[in-house]
């Protein structure tokens, strides 16, 4: 019997040999911040761990707590907290049986330097503008590209032969930034990209004060963040068509599979869905040595509410900075408003090559965000009737990205003083009330509990993390912060691949996204990424890459990603996916708890 008792007790104890890896932020946390590391391990009975420091000395014991299987990543997980060691220090790290984890800092404000970082993304990817050596590195510096970008309309044949006409006009619209991985520039990405820098200026004024940026603009007396983000307000207002002007449009057909009927419309006051080369660039290839043709695209009832929203929530910050430039956002958002009103079913449903399409087939969202924007600005009741008779005043937000932006007219609903603000704030509650419950639905303790990883997936967790930070200003309830740390640690090394997605932070971080001058990744005579460029993401849906080097073709959901620079699906960069990283970033070094 003693024999038998002993070799149950030897099967049940957990054997080194069933610890994988240990997974946690590779940057590392602020002292009085949660700290939690993954394991992955079959073992079923809580595992003993140790955190040490640099010299060999145990700082901090305990033991795991089980998971179990998690569907997300495949993988069997265990959580171990260490939330109780706040003590500084440099070269830590989290031991599990023969299990060591990439080595991490408890310091204060450990995210001060990638919120910056994050920023100098969008001056790196400036059109128009020369990159100067002495702002980025000689590494990063270019030429000037796109200098004077005169386009008129792409006409013609589409991809589904639908027949195209000219708008017989073309438009200055040099300036603002390249979107992402290509040299296009789109209405509807810039827009949310604008709203969020734009956004974290009217939740943090002081943060980013003048010369606190290397930016060409610093020293001009206004706040770098607002020097960034009026490069593209400019670019954007540029892309609105002047009075007078009309357009043969297919009017009212969301369904670009099917041939197109098209009516003469007024465009005057829309905007232009895009401007792009008209064939794809090859891959790599510096902006300034981009030889395609630029092309405007059709306007578009989306891209021409993006304005009215942007130019609607650059007049109320602009109004005591500078009253001239406010007074042209505003004129600019009353014609946007008003041409979207005229046109309010003319769907972007061209199909060219050269350029992402950004299609949406759903605009009562951008219309919510429009007159959100707009209300919060003049207090019209016109804009009041519109949000009143909204559905989006009755739910609870949904993530923000490019084709859903109601919650953005929520947060700027929420954040001023309107007769609206308790039900904005309530619907933003509500929904960070759900998305941190789901951390204990998922292996790896993120605010997602899905298995369904979209194009972009890290941006839709920094987006939803924007909005459980503005729950917790709202609140001060800790575990709504805890889930913001727990977003941005699963960026930086605390996910099944073990790698950063941030290029320069954490653990093994990204250095080949898909981007055409950022491209050692597939040319070593191009510059690999600066710090603080985040990848897209794990991708396991219809439009990823198949048979990239390093990702297995069943791949669990979380673990569908490949640092490769042709993977577009998965290692894509773009300026709305960076924003949010910098929102959240700064949103947690000003927030940093005592430790």
């Amino acid at each position: 019997m003693r024999l038998l008792a002993a070799a149950a007790l030897a099967i049940a104890a957990p054997a080194a040999a069933q610890v994988g890896a240990v997974r946690l932020n590779g940057v590392g946390f602020a002292p009085g911040a949660p700290k939690r590391a993954i394991v992955e391990t079959t073992a079923t009975r809580p595992l003993a761990w140790q955190v040490t420091g640099a010299d060999g000395r145990v700082l901090l014991r305990g033991r795991t707590v089980p998971y179990g299987r998690d569907a997300a990543s495949g993988r069997s997980l265990h959580r171990a907290d260490f939330s109780a060691l706040r003590r500084p220090g440099n070269g830590l790290v989290v031991k599990v049986g023969d299990s060591t984890s990439p080595r991490f800092a408890i310091a204060a404000h450990p995210y001060a330097a990638l919120a910056r970082d994050a920023l100098a993304y969008f001056y790196h990817n400036r059109a128009g503008t020369a990159i100067e050596a002495r702002l980025v590195g000689e590494r990063w510096a270019r030429p000037a590209a796109h200098t004077r970008e005169y386009a008129t309309c792409v006409s013609g044949k589409d991809t589904r032969s639908n027949d195209w006409p000219n708008c017989g006009y073309a438009m200055d619209v040099t300036g603002g930034w390249y979107d992402a991985g290509d040299h296009g520039k789109y209405v509807v990405n810039g827009g949310i990209a604008t709203w969020t820098l734009l956004n974290l200026y009217e939740r943090l004024p002081t943060r980013f004060g003048d010369n606190s940026l290397r930016v060409p603009e610093a020293n001009n007396g206004t706040s770098d963040l607002l020097d960034e983000a009026r490069n593209e307000v400019e670019f954007l207002l540029k892309m609105q068509v002047p009075e007078g002007r009309r357009m043969r449009l297919p009017v009212d057909q969301p369904d670009a599979s099917k041939p197109l009927r098209f009516s003469e419309v007024e465009i005057g006051g829309m905007a232009h869905h895009k401007v792009a080369d008209r064939n794809w660039t090859a891959l790599p290839m510096r902006p300034d040595r981009d030889r395609e043709e630029r092309v405007l695209h059709p306007p578009s009832t989306a891209a021409t509410l993006n304005l009215a929203a942007v130019a609607a929530q650059c007049a109320r910050i602009w109004r005591t900075i500078d009253a001239g430039f406010a007074r042209r956002c505003a004129e600019a958002a009353d014609r946007a408003w008003a041409a979207a009103e005229r046109n309010g079913a003319i769907y972007f449903v061209s199909d060219f090559t050269g350029s992402g399409n950004y299609g949406d087939s759903d605009l009562t969202d951008e219309r919510f965000w429009a007159a959100a924007e707009l209300y919060a600005t003049t207090r019209d009741a016109r804009y009041l009737a519109v949000l009143q008779g909204s559905s989006f005043l009755q739910q609870s937000a949904r993530e923000p990205g490019w084709p859903s932006v109601s919650a953005l007219g929520l947060v700027s609903l929420a954040l001023t003083d309107t007769p609206l603000r308790a039900e904005a704030r309530q619907r933003i509650i509500a929904a960070a009330d759900g998305w941190t419950r789901e951390r204990d639905r998922t292996g790896f303790a993120i605010p997602y509990a899905g298995t369904r990883f979209a194009w972009g997936s890290n941006s839709n967790l920094l987006n939803r993390a924007m909005l459980i930070a503005l729950a917790y200003d709202w609140t001060r309830e800790p575990r709504y912060r805890a889930a913001v740390v727990d977003v941005m640690d699963y960026l930086l090394g605390r996910n099944p691949v073990g790698r950063s997605y941030v290029s320069g932070y954490g653990t093994d971080p990204m250095r080949a996204p898909h981007h055409r001058f950022w491209a050692a990744g597939i040319d070593p005579a191009y510059p690999p990424p600066p710090p603080g460029v985040v990848s897209g993401g794990p991708n396991n849906g219809g439009s990823r890459t198949d048979g990239v080097e390093g990702m297995a073709a069943d791949c669990a959901p979380m673990a569908c990603w490949s640092d490769n620079a042709r993977a577009f699906a998965l290692n894509e960069v773009a300026i709305n996916w960076n924003a949010p990283l910098a929102w959240v970033a700064a949103w947690l070094d000003a927030t940093e708890p005592a430790a």
